[in-house]
Formats: structure tokens, sequence, C-alpha cells
């Protein structure tokens, strides 16, 4: 039986993007960008503070970095509690002693139990982000929307009202999302967002309730990504990162301003066999001159003032 010829049409098969959510561009064409001061590299770390729920979600999957063995799972629950309790102190010291500001995504559930993380955030003027509800509360599609609303409604004014500030910024549990989650999003004020990992620049997403920006947040020189998925030595780590770092900086000559983002997980980059790598990285970093050390808000506002 032969397939009808509608079978083959595709009404948004172009040139560029089979969607509407953003045209494609070449990064190397873009208008350069000019960062304060004549910095060439903006430099953004974001150090993760999550909740695992000792008991799993039983949606479609489990976020990267839940439990894995029979209930209890006390060997993961704890090794994850380890980073809220200890690594993210190691983590605060080495970004203070480098003069280096952050952007948190935390948990609801964090700021409800940790309160005191919060004002370590706040008191040294970083930006708190949005990370959904806890590592249980997923987006993913087939998600009721109602109830997707619910969860990114209910995060935004838990973190609110524990930082006494706006936030502008979302990052996904487990980065994933439904048909509906940007315009949710969007919906309820969030600026940008950190799930889309296709770019080193920021770019702009329409969706029905209005404009978003993704930002570069990127999994690839994350380190559980690079120390615990992939096994490499942290001093793999070190220098796959400053030579990011070496890049970006060469390519801002030319191209204009980059952002070196730095993805932190307080239980893995806090131990303390490898807090070192993450002091002597920012270290070198920062004795160069030509770095700009920024919040995920602020980069935006340099960006989007830049794209009329």
């Amino acid at each position: 039986m032969p397939l009808d010829k509608t079978y083959l049409e595709y009404p948004l098969r172009r040139h560029g993007m089979d969607h509407d959510l953003y045209p494609w561009t070449n990064l190397f064409e873009r208008k350069p960008v000019e960062w304060p001061n004549g910095a060439k590299v903006a430099l953004w770390i974001t150090p993760v503070l999550e909740f695992f729920p000792l008991t799993p979600n039983e949606g479609p999957f489990r976020a990267p970095g839940h439990m894995v063995t029979p209930y209890p799972d006390y060997r993961t629950y704890t090794t994850r509690d380890y980073g809220a309790r200890v690594g993210i102190q190691r983590i605060f010291k080495a970004l203070d002693a480098a003069g280096v500001k952050a952007t948190v995504p935390m948990n609801a559930a964090v700021a409800q139990r940790m309160p005191g993380l919060v004002k370590e955030v706040t008191t040294r003027g970083w930006e708190v982000a949005a990370h959904g509800l806890d590592m249980n509360a997923l987006h993913y599609g087939g998600l009721d929307e109602e109830t997707e609303r619910k969860q990114i409604t209910e995060t935004l004014e838990v973190l609110k009202t524990a930082s006494g500030g706006n936030v502008a910024g979302w990052l996904s549990p487990a980065r994933s999302e439904s048909e509906n989650t940007l315009k949710l999003l969007a919906e309820a004020g969030v600026q940008y967002i950190c799930d889309w990992v296709n770019d080193d620049m920021p770019y702009a997403m329409t969706t029905e309730a209005g404009e978003v920006v993704s930002m570069p947040h990127t999994s690839e020189l994350e380190d559980r990504h690079l120390l615990i998925n992939l096994g490499h030595t942290e001093a793999a780590y070190e220098e796959q990162v400053l030579d990011a770092f070496t890049l970006f900086r060469n390519e801002a000559d030319k191209h204009g301003g980059r952002i070196l983002h730095l993805a932190l997980t307080p239980y893995v980059i806090g131990q303390p066999f490898r807090i070192r790598s993450l002091r002597n990285i920012l270290s070198k970093i920062m004795d160069d001159k030509t770095v700009w050390t920024a919040t995920g808000a602020e980069i935006l506002t340099a960006w989007k003032a830049q794209q009329t």
C-alpha cells in the first residue's frame, strides 16, 4: 500500500531551524559583544545546590545523581548531603579567595531546609537561580501543564522569599523540559534558562508567553561529567578548563567577548582531594586581567544591551 503524499510533507522543512523557537545563526558572524572594562572573557561560575529525596520519584526517569540501590540508599543520600554540609563551604572559600562571583542554582527544598546556605549566597552579593522544587520534581514530555505550572510557580515563590530578591535564571532538574516548560517559564517572568547546551553565547528564544534567553550553561566542562561520568583525572579537568579559557580569550580578539562557564557540583569538586583543582583553575584564570567575573543576570544584562 503506497504512502499518502502528505506523509512526506513537512511545513517547517526549510533553511535553518525546523521550528520557531529561535533562528539559525553562525556564532562567528554575529555582532561582537563587548564586556565591561574591555574584558575578553566573562567567567560564569554556577555551584549547584540540590536536594535528592531518599525516596526517588516514580516518574519516567531519575535525575542524574539520584538514589541507585534499594531503599534506603544511605550511601548515595549522604554523599549528596556531603555537598551541602561540607563541599559547598570549600567552594565558598575558593571563590572568595579568588574574588569570583557566582550564580547558585538551588532547589526550593534547599532554601526551605537549609536557609543558612541562602544567606551565604545573598550576603556575598551572588545570584540565586531556580533549580526546581527538588530532584524528584522533574519536567518531561507529557507532564500535565497545570502540574508543571504549579511546580514552577512554587519554586520561584520559595526562592524569591528566601533570597529577598528577584530570581532571573532557571536550570531544570536533570536539565529536562516538557513541551511547555519554556512557555511556562516566560509566563512566570524567568529571564534566562540554562537547559539548552547548543551555543557558546546567549541567544533569544521565542515562546507563546514571550521571550526567554538561553544562556551557555555547558555540560561539557561540568566537574561531575568529567570527573565522575568520564572518569578523567583532576589534572585533565584543569587542563580542559584552561584550554577552553585560552581558546575563548583568543577568539575574543576577532569575534568579541566570550563566556567561560563552569558548573560545579559541591559533592564532587568540594571533596578534600579535588578542591585544589578548583583553586588552581581560578588562580590561573584570574591572573589574566582580561576576565570579567559576573553572575548570569549581569552577563544577560550586558548582552541584551548590545542586541539592538
